[in-house]
């Protein structure tokens, strides 16, 4: 007997779910074949399409359910050819389903065809049409009466408009009397008197139609008859039913594009009679068209008939294949299952779908596969042991991955032959790098001239170290600033001592070398504003005091004498000036928070300077809803004076200064931006520009820039500078909110 596999018996239960809905899908569409020939008459084109794509959905469906059928036939006897167990019972019991239902489906097949033959010939007689026809001869013919009557009327009162004059202006009053009159004499529901500009000149309407709307006649359809100076008819719908208007020309004899109105009689069909010849209307052409398919329709229910036919024999035929795989199925899944045991498969098991003698035999082997099991997961538990140890390990190298994600500190690893093997997220931000364009790669290709000379050192250091560790203090330039960091690089060893790797741990010390430079030039500039501040007063009172004193008596030296004292004066305020700065920059205010509107300070600050560089265009920028903000008011403005001096000086006089203003809602902070046009800076001189007593100006002392940083600081807030476009400096100001 050949083995029933898992894959066969899911095949299977796929092949019943899809006979199924097969089945039920033709019952549908089927059922909807009905319907549609039934009372799709509204729709008779749309019908016999939808009929159609029906039939040939049904078909195609039919012939998938006999290929189903033929392909477990045909399985059948290649079974009972090869005596697999089953075989024998299986043909019988789809033989006796088949033959039961074949003699009665065939019989009631061959009266059915009968009775819808007689009923399609009784649905299209001859007197059904002539009926219609003369149905609807009778509706054409009550519009060519109301037409040929209003014609008549138009006639008359056309001539009788030009025989009294009425169109002239005096007369206007006259006419609109004489629409009413006609009106009522006539039995129109309207008359209408048009000029030939289109205007309605008067109008006699029926007391019925009195207080609904009553639309004129559009002017192109007035051009359009004195153009062609003959009869023509509209119709339309009111509110009291179906509206028949007929327009004539004033004189009706008038040529071509000479007349010089336009007369309207209508007369109004009531609604119950419009709609019943527009029932019958429709209903003829429905006929029609029915006629036209009337062949489609017969044999659209013999499909159906014989879908159904089928269906029931199908139906037969499969339950009874149905029912020989309920008792020929748990032998051969037993069967199966003694081989699939053989095999080594101990979790194999069989489903008890009965209570009797195959559910005992099933429960027995179930039984013996449950004993044979529970020996071998002994064996097993041991093997699981180390799996939990195994994953115990992966954890841990999870969690030090974790942990080297989320440190402040720099960590590079590589390899013993210099490829990396791990960047963590605080090395690629503070060297500007990817680790996927690094990583798995050797240093050697991947590295930047400048990177690769740093490592090249470094591992020259760990090499003298005698391969322990080493460390020394980098400089290197990224994104164009020049960076510090502190590295410090490990050599890994096995338990032989060998070289597996190095593992590279750096700190950014740009900041905190940063801090310590500003502290000691502010302790230089406490010191000298504090020793050269002293003797500047006596220096500068004893100069003045030798000036006047003497200046009168010494005579002959052509005031060399008074030029000389004079620079001894003019150098003193120099150098007075000169400690002062000292003084502010060593020793900032301490700051004093108020809420203050930034764009009101900005436009102080710029005010001061417009008026005295008039060559220099000054321009403000702000976004919308800009809030409040705690900030020193003087310190802040001491600040733009600063940035806007010195964009001043970098145009030399000339130029324009944007300040640009916005808030950003997310972020919570304020966004000040000064742009000059200036020459711009060197990427050299940016990454020092905020150190004090480092200027590009010859006059300069390099303090002023350093102040202004300190205040941002002081604020939380942080101050770059950029490249503006297309030419000059952007300096950008954020301040928290």
């Amino acid at each position: 007997m050949p083995p029933i596999s898992q894959e066969e018996l899911n095949r299977r239960k796929r092949e019943r779910l899809i006979i199924v809905i097969l089945v039920a899908v033709v019952a549908i569409l089927t059922y909807i074949e009905t319907q549609v020939v039934r009372f799709g008459a509204g729709l008779p084109v749309s019908n016999t399409i939808i009929t159609f794509i029906l039939i040939n959905i049904n078909m195609l469906l039919l012939l998938l359910l006999i290929f189903l059928v033929l392909r477990n036939i045909v399985k059948l006897l290649y079974d009972r050819k090869r005596k697999v167990l089953g075989a024998r019972l299986r043909t019988k019991l789809v033989l006796a389903f088949a033959g039961l239902s074949l003699v009665p489906t065939v019989l009631l097949f061959f009266f059915s065809v009968q009775f819808i033959n007689s009923s399609v010939s009784f649905w299209f007689n001859l007197p059904v049409e002539q009926t219609l026809e003369q149905s609807l001869d009778v509706g054409k013919q009550l519009y060519m009466h109301i037409e040929k009557n209003n014609r008549f009327f138009l006639e008359r009162i056309a001539y009788q408009i030009v025989h009294k004059n009425l169109l002239e202006k005096r007369n206007s009053k006259a006419l609109r009397h004489y629409a009413q009159v006609v009106q009522r004499a006539f039995n129109l529901q309207a008359v209408e008197v048009y000029s030939n500009r289109s205007n309605r000149l008067a109008v006699g309407l029926d007391a019925d139609l009195e207080g609904t709307p009553f639309e004129p006649v559009s002017a192109d359809d007035i051009q359009m008859e004195i153009h062609k100076n003959d009869f023509s008819t509209l119709t339309g719908f009111i509110a009291s039913g179906e509206m028949v208007r007929t327009l004539g020309c004033i004189p009706a004899n008038a040529g071509p594009d000479k007349a010089i109105a336009v007369v309207a009689a209508t007369t109004v069909i009531p609604h119950t009679l419009s709609q019943e010849m527009a029932a019958i209307s429709r209903g003829f052409e429905q006929y029609q068209q029915m006629k036209m398919v009337k062949k489609p329709i017969q044999g659209s229910h013999l499909v159906t008939l014989s879908i159904v036919a089928l269906l029931i024999i199908f139906c037969a035929t499969w339950f009874g294949f149905y029912l020989a795989k309920t008792l020929t199925i748990p032998i051969q899944e037993v069967a199966e299952g003694t081989r699939r045991v053989a095999e080594g498969d101990l979790n194999f098991t069989i489903d008890t779908v009965a209570d009797d003698e195959m559910g005992t035999l099933v429960n027995a082997f179930n039984k013996m596969t449950r004993d044979l099991r529970f020996g071998k997961e002994q064996l097993q538990l041991s093997t699981r042991e180390l799996k939990k140890t195994n994953i115990e390990i992966e954890q841990r190298r999870i969690y030090m991955e974790t942990v080297l994600r989320n440190m402040s500190t720099g960590v590079i690893s590589l390899n013993s032959r210099g490829f990396f093997t791990t960047i963590n997220k605080s090395a690629e931000k503070m060297l500007g790098v990817e680790a996927k364009q690094l990583l798995n790669h050797s240093y050697k290709k991947v590295l930047s001239p400048e990177y690769l000379e740093v490592a090249e050192d470094l591992l020259e250091d760990l090499t003298k170290s005698a391969g322990n560790s080493a460390e020394r203090t980098v400089k290197v330039s990224i994104d164009q600033t020049a960076r510090s960091f502190m590295a410090h690089i490990t050599g890994l060893k096995d338990e032989a001592e060998r070289i597996m790797g190095t593992v590279v741990v750096f700190d950014d010390l740009t900041e905190i070398e940063k801090a310590q430079r500003m502290a000691a030039w502010r302790e230089v500039a406490r010191r000298i504003a504090h020793e050269v501040k002293n003797p500047l007063t006596p220096i500068k009172l004893s100069a003045q005091r030798l000036q006047r004193k003497y200046s009168e008596k010494i005579q002959g030296d052509n005031g060399i004498f008074s030029e000389c004292t004079q620079t001894i004066i003019d150098q003193v305020d120099q150098i007075r000036n000169l400690v002062n700065e000292f003084s502010s920059f060593a020793r900032l205010p301490a700051i004093n928070l108020e809420p203050c509107h930034l764009p009101e300070v900005v436009r102080e600050a710029v005010a001061l300077f417009r008026e005295a560089h008039p060559h220099v265009l000054f321009d403000i920028k702000k976004g919308s809803a800009i809030p409040e903000v705690n900030i020193d008011r003087q310190q802040i403005k001491r600040a733009l004076f600063n940035l806007i001096d010195n964009a001043i000086a970098a145009m030399n006089g000339k130029g324009t200064i944007t300040v640009v203003l916005n808030y950003d809602p997310v972020e919570k902070f304020l966004r000040m931006e000064v742009n000059d046009t200036g020459s711009g800076i060197s990427p050299e001189d940016k990454a020092r520009l905020f150190e004090p007593y480092f200027s590009t100006k010859k006059s300069g002392m390099g303090l002023g820039l350093s102040i202004v940083n300190a205040v941002i600081e002081d604020h939380d807030g942080t101050i770059q500078v950029e490249d503006n476009t297309p030419v000059g400096t952007r300096f950008v100001v954020e301040l928290p909110v």
